[in-house]
């Protein structure tokens, strides 16, 4: 994109040298970002997740008939350079073997040729072995060994498709699922009762990796319950009710294919996408069917291909790195009506649900819906990426006209759409509403750790402050009750979970925040506790940073090695508590100062998103871009940001064109 000139920054103090290292760094990190947007105005950094992407886009190339192409030996040489030191593969850098992730790479490395007893695949199979082989791997991986003929379908669990035949009302029915769960099993319930087989090369079988012990006894009555009806399924399955199979089977075929209309890809993410082109072929149709044909394509677009490697991301984050991207230059003093911002929050506008999705499954006919994370998604808003958009999108200046209107009514629309998402609780979940059964996390296919959808910490808190910039007060009851579910699920040390980034430094932050944004007072003991507990975690580098085994190891809590974005983070929940001017912000400031490389951005290798706790991690390459500069231009204005509440309370939605605190005319 074009040049454009960088906004100042409101400084006290021009001639202070530390204020104007401060205002050359912010002014670096926004050239940077701005030489980043693409020529349609929005912003995506790449997302990475960890090898088992690899691994399955391998397997499903096989399936496709095109394991020799050049890319699939590169995907090949990407998995051998993250194998650990231990022989096996982890879930994120830094962190421990895991046996389902280390099963499908060796399986992987086999069948695109590597010898068995070379050093590597030697150290690999002692690994898996060591960590129970077979029976010890999760049940997706159980299922994808048994299409390609390496674990008997017998001992996979059964993902029967009646499930989706179960009416709303009844009290375990796909909608009381995950969303994400849900795009995954559908089809997947397709292949569970298909059952559908490609088989390998004699010389790629794994036999070797059957540890030979049986699967560990469940002590959970419930785990044993379902595990009971897991062994009844497959006992039906026998019996001649093919009438009801086949219903089931024909009812997810058409739910899978009326969520690619508009898509790219079911639930646009890789795992569903995957399943949905074994599904539809299990269910009959060719490979070069018009419809398996564009799911191919939808997973060739997360492709990264390099000289040597090739490496797979889950999904785009485009929506997300955009809105955040908007917020971190405006907040670091770039004009919101400069075209650069305009241009962005058009782009935004254009990529919201269509008002059909799973979500009204629970709200009846609603039609309106909020923002969804990736380029084509509309059957799948969430609320985290909706209130950071409307949060955004709030602080922007467009011009009278058709996009002043429209962005005003996608405003208003969203913002009910967000409200009625709220849970019972007081909290937000990000797909669902009341998708909380904690008694589906038991159910033999549910250890991928994501069956549910509860109320989250961060979510509820990025809630808060998206209020608070919609010009609603701690008194509207939706605030009111969020605030007492932030209350509720403060640890006892003051720190605050985080689901969706790493971890407890992630919750502190938005619940910190979003309590200061929407009147909370900054002496209120919530706040003070968990300003305290931030202070206690900052390194002698003055930096902060936590590890993603923290979620293994809750004593790990806000400990690791620091990291810009985490920095960040803890900035700006301290000055979120009116901490400022303290030593603790001072030292976060220099840390960033101090490592922000010459073209602006700032290096960072670790990972600090979160896609499922304890099973699959994400390293957004975006967040130590515009998270420091957000944290920058925070301490960087003149006076303490403003953390209390519009003057207008509003007890009720308005219709569109009634005031908001300056947003809605």
């Amino acid at each position: 994109m074009s040049q454009t000139s960088v906004a100042s920054v409101p400084l006290a103090e021009r001639s202070d040298p530390g204020r104007a290292r401060l205002q050359s760094s912010i002014e670096a990190a926004q050239r940077f970002l701005l030489s980043i947007q693409a020529e349609d105005g929005h912003w995506r950094g790449e997302l990475e997740g960890d090898t088992v992407l690899e691994s399955e886009y391998v397997l499903a190339m096989h399936f496709l008939g095109r394991l020799g192409e050049a890319k699939v030996a590169k995907a090949g040489h990407y998995l051998r350079l993250k194998q650990l030191p231990s022989g096996g593969w982890a879930n994120y850098p830094g962190g421990q073997a895991d046996v389902s992730s280390s099963t499908k790479a060796y399986f992987v490395l086999k069948l695109l040729g590597d010898d068995p007893q070379a050093p590597h695949m030697q150290l690999a199979r002692r690994k898996v072995l060591e960590m129970g082989g077979l029976q010890a791997c999760n049940s997706f991986t159980k299922i994808y060994l048994a299409i390609f003929e390496q674990y008997p379908w017998s001992r996979c669990p059964s993902v029967p498709p009646e499930l989706i035949l179960f009416p709303r009302w009844f009290y375990v029915n796909i909608y009381e699922m995950s969303s994400w769960s849900r795009a995954i099993l559908v089809p997947l319930s397709i292949i569970s009762a298909r059952r559908p087989r490609c088989p390998v090369p004699a010389s790629a079988a794994i036999p070797e990796l059957n540890s030979g012990q049986a699967r560990p006894p469940q002590r959970s009555a419930w785990a044993s319950f379902f595990f009971t009806m897991d062994i009844v399924v497959k006992q039906l399955e026998k019996l001649p009710f093919r009438h009801l199979r086949t219903l089931a089977l024909d009812r997810a075929e058409r739910w899978t294919l009326e969520r690619l209309h508009e898509s790219d890809g079911l639930g646009a993410i890789f795992p569903p996408i995957v399943n949905t082109i074994i599904a539809l072929k299990a269910q009959g149709y060719p490979l070069d069917h018009p419809t398996i044909v564009r799911q191919v394509q939808e997973l060739e677009k997360l492709e990264i291909e390099e000289a040597d490697t090739l490496r797979v991301q889950p999904c785009f984050s485009p929506v997300w790195d955009t809105a955040y991207a908007i917020n971190a230059l405006v907040e670091s003093g770039f004009p919101p009506h400069h075209p650069v911002i305009v241009n962005a929050s058009r782009w935004l506008l254009d990529r919201r649900g269509h008002g059909k999705g799973d979500w009204q499954a629970k709200l009846g006919g609603r039609k309106a819906a909020g923002w969804y994370f990736e380029y084509a998604n509309p059957y799948y808003p969430d609320c985290d990426t909706t209130s950071q958009v409307l949060t955004s999108l709030s602080k922007v200046t467009l011009p009278p006209g058709d996009d002043y209107a429209r962005c005003q009514k996608a405003i208003f629309d969203s913002h009910e759409w967000h409200l009625v998402m709220q849970n019972q609780d007081g909290g937000w979940a990000a797909f669902d509403r009341g998708c909380d059964k904690a008694i589906l996390t038991r159910v033999p296919f549910a250890d991928h750790n994501a069956m549910i959808d509860p109320s989250t910490a961060d979510l509820t808190a990025r809630g808060l402050e998206c209020l608070s910039e919609l010009g609603f007060e701690m008194d509207f009851p939706a605030a009111a009750r969020a605030i007492q579910f932030l209350r509720r699920t403060q640890e006892p040390e003051g720190a605050w979970y985080g689901r969706w980034g790493c971890n407890y430094l992630y919750g502190t932050y938005l619940a910190l925040w979003g309590l200061r944004k929407i009147g909370v007072s900054a002496g209120d003991p919530a706040i003070r506790r968990g300003s305290a507990w931030l202070q206690s975690c900052q390194n002698p580098d003055g930096g902060w940073g936590e590890t993603l085994g923290s979620y293994d190891d809750p004593s790990l809590k806000g400990k690791g090695a620091s990291t810009p974005s985490q920095t960040a983070w803890a900035v700006l929940g301290l000055v979120a508590a009116g901490e400022r001017e303290s030593p603790a912000v001072r030292r976060g400031v220099e840390f960033l100062l101090d490592r922000q490389s010459e073209d602006g951005s700032w290096p960072e290798e670790e990972w600090t998103g979160t896609g499922f706790p304890r099973v699959f991690y994400l390293r957004y390459h975006l967040y130590p871009i515009y998270f420091p500069l957000l944290a920058l231009g925070v301490v960087a204005q003149s006076g303490a940001p403003a953390f209390r509440g519009h003057a207008i309370p509003r007890q009720k939605a308005q219709a569109p064109g009634a005031s908001r605190g300056g947003i809605l005319p």
